[in-house]
């Protein structure tokens, strides 16, 4: 615990000393989000107005946010009810007709699909047991977009839970609740991401998804850029846990976190271990940073993080994106994406997903259907969330750990690739529902 607060801090002093040297005075306004070493009380917020004006309470954490000069900084991270603060730190998602089925479970296998072994070649051809059923996944992301019913079947999308958290984020105020916003984004970030676990119509042609008969909860944390807070992320995490705790107390929950950013905020640092304690599994993007490192907080150990793979059967047929992966268990089938971020020291990167050339829907233009082919560890993320599921239904009491540990021993260690650039190897579904 010591070497993560210092580990913090120095990134904090870090990120700090960058702002600065960027010309950005050390009087300029900014969001803080601190994590106390005690519970919040009247006291507290009072001698920390201080420094600053409080914003929002996280008492299930005993954290908050405020907004105070960043030459404060330093003085607010030296009080002694402090036990970390640092900048609110960004991150970035990686990219009314209804569907008349309530699953897409006999749909078209995809090459992703094949590649983990959750289906082979054609329709109706589903080579595990299970399909997710009794399971919710909280895909904290961008939301929906309006024409979701066009691409999901309403039974899959839990709306009595969705939400989305917005406002605050850095400097500019308090985290608030957007109730109905989680059906109105316009990035398709989410819905693309959303489509991986629960398959989509195409055009009609319903395609597979990793687990189909899930439940699906919108949780939008990012806006209609792609772009997000720690403070709004923060929010979204502990919605989820307190659902989990107090009213799916005997449902597994998986939390997909398709973003990522330049290092571990306190705040959500301190939301990922609440989660974890209510028995939530998160699931996180390595990020696309290539060589330059893991972002956060998918590097963060407890996290179960996901590096991106491509297939080396791509493009070789005008339908290879349907096509049958032969041997699928062969490491040799496949390669490490170029923007698929490597573990550095000190980062934790466990499994590989496919996320090169992942084909779902995409609009570009809202009401006109289209689909789009997209890379990115984003699109990685939700194939292990998805495996995550079927383990959780197989067994309801997984714990985040177990699920880390099974999904690691049973990957396929890819020929050529170190594990600094795949963690474990490629997941393989069958191998860890056996």
């Amino acid at each position: 615990m010591k070497k993560i607060i210092l580990f913090v801090l120095i990134a904090a002093f870090f990120l700090a000393m960058r702002i600065s040297s960027a010309g950005v005075s050390p009087n300029k306004m900014m969001g803080i989000n601190v994590v106390l070493n005690t519970e919040v009380s009247d006291a507290i917020l009072t001698d920390l107005a201080n420094y600053g004006t409080v914003l929002d309470v996280f008492y299930e954490i005993n954290a908050l946010t405020m907004r105070a000069k960043l030459s404060l900084l330093e003085s607010i991270q030296a009080l002694p009810c402090v036990a970390v603060a640092n900048p609110d730190a960004e991150r970035q998602g990686i990219p009314i007709d209804t569907v008349f089925v309530d699953n897409f479970a006999d749909g078209l296998s995809t090459w992703n699909l094949d590649a983990i072994d959750v289906t082979d070649y054609w329709f109706d051809n589903r080579v595990v047991d299970y399909d997710g059923s009794g399971v919710y996944v909280a895909v904290l992301d961008t939301g929906l977009i309006d024409t979701w019913r066009q691409y999901f079947p309403e039974e899959r999308i839990a709306t009595e839970y969705a939400i989305c958290f917005g406002g605050g984020g850095g400097s500019r105020g308090w985290v608030s609740t957007q109730p109905n916003k989680w059906e109105h984004d316009t990035n398709s970030h989410g819905t693309h991401v959303t489509s991986t676990i629960l398959g989509y119509s195409f055009y009609g042609t319903p395609i597979n998804g990793v687990a189909p008969m899930a439940n699906v909860i919108p949780v939008k944390v990012l806006n209609q850029t792609g772009w997000g807070w720690s403070s709004v992320i923060t929010r979204g995490i502990l919605y989820v846990a307190d659902l989990k705790e107090n009213i799916l107390p005997n449902s597994p929950v998986v939390i997909n976190m398709s973003l990522s950013g330049g290092y571990l905020d306190v705040m959500e640092k301190a939301a990922i271990d609440y989660a974890i304690s209510k028995g939530v599994i998160v699931v996180a993007a390595a990020g696309n940073r290539g060589n330059y490192g893991m972002g956060y907080p998918g590097a963060y150990e407890p996290v179960i993080s996901v590096a991106a793979a491509g297939w080396y059967g791509e493009w070789t047929s005008g339908s290879w994106w349907y096509g049958n992966v032969a041997e699928p268990t062969n490491p040799d089938r496949f390669y490490i994406a170029d923007f698929s971020s490597r573990e550095k020291p000190g980062q934790d990167l466990d499994v590989t997903a496919p996320g090169s050339w992942i084909v779902g829907p995409y609009q570009l233009q809202m009401g006109k259907i289209s689909y789009y082919f997209l890379g990115g560890t984003s699109m990685a993320c939700p194939h292990v969330a998805g495996i995550v599921a079927l383990m959780a239904e197989k067994n309801p009491g997984l714990t985040a750990a177990q699920a880390e540990s099974i999904l690691e021993s049973t990957a396929i260690l890819l020929t050529g690739w170190n594990p600094t650039d795949q963690g474990a190897g490629l997941v393989n579904a069958v191998a860890a529902l056996f």
